[in-house]
């Protein structure tokens, strides 16, 4: 995966994470409604509610506001019924996309992601005609200028943790692991003061396509106008950016 990360550029990334995080603290309350709804309030016997606390805290969402999003998930006068959806379909030059969402309305989410896509010259397709380029992974994403821990040391805590791979970029230190072992890792660098740029459960593409800067313009448009979108929780793409 070298090469290809998103944070070859970290201030305009941080910055619009920063801008975003608002949106970003709402579409997780998002999962972690769902989560409680499908497997209980209790992470120790809902492995994805553990997950998705885990994603809450790597986003630095507060404990108190996590514990009260499952506390009204699962509560008697919760009535929201979320769904989770996933849309796969091609940007620009046949580049691949997978837009997962969570839902109260599914026919007002299928027009929103169809309408984004048709004007940035894409188009949706049927499902499973992109995922099988991808592969579910957790990806953790730390600055360098951060990290509190050497490299060596760092790269010993994430592998001994069961992190599968650790790579050092121009900028950060990215780590992989496997989806069951993404709760595992996390909590031990958190535990080693760890902050992190990004962290979650991502679909890998295996390959990637390169775009001319016009081509790579109309297909940054696509996911810009895919994650404005209130019900698009993450959208994943094989553009080599």
């Amino acid at each position: 995966m070298s090469g290809h990360s998103k944070w070859h550029n970290i201030q305009a990334k941080k910055g619009k994470a920063d801008a975003a995080r608002g949106k970003v603290f709402t579409k997780l309350g998002r999962e972690l409604l769902i989560a409680v709804k499908q497997g209980g309030p209790d992470p120790a016997g809902n492995s994805k509610l553990k997950d998705v606390i885990a994603k809450c805290k790597a986003n630095n969402m507060p404990n108190d506001t996590i514990n009260n999003a499952i506390k009204k998930a699962s509560g008697e006068g919760s009535s929201a019924n979320y769904e989770e959806i996933t849309y796969e379909g091609y940007g620009t030059n046949g580049v691949a996309v997978i837009v997962e969402c969570n839902t109260d309305n599914k026919n007002r989410t299928a027009a929103d992601v169809r309408h984004v896509f048709s004007k940035a010259g894409g188009n949706l397709g049927t499902s499973g005609c992109v995922s099988y380029m991808f592969e579910k992974k957790g990806i953790l994403v730390i600055e360098k200028e951060t990290c509190t821990l050497s490299e060596d040391d760092l790269m010993m805590l994430a592998i001994d943790s069961g992190a599968e791979d650790f790579e050092a970029e121009e900028e950060v230190y990215q780590i992989t692991t496997a989806p069951s072992d993404f709760t595992n890792v996390t909590e031990k660098l958190t535990e080693a003061g760890i902050s992190f740029l990004e962290a979650g459960v991502q679909m890998v593409p295996s390959t990637y396509v390169a775009l001319e800067e016009k081509e790579a313009e109309k297909m940054q448009r696509l996911i810009d106008n895919l994650e404005d979108l209130d019900d698009v929780i993450e959208v994943y793409h094989n553009w080599e950016e």
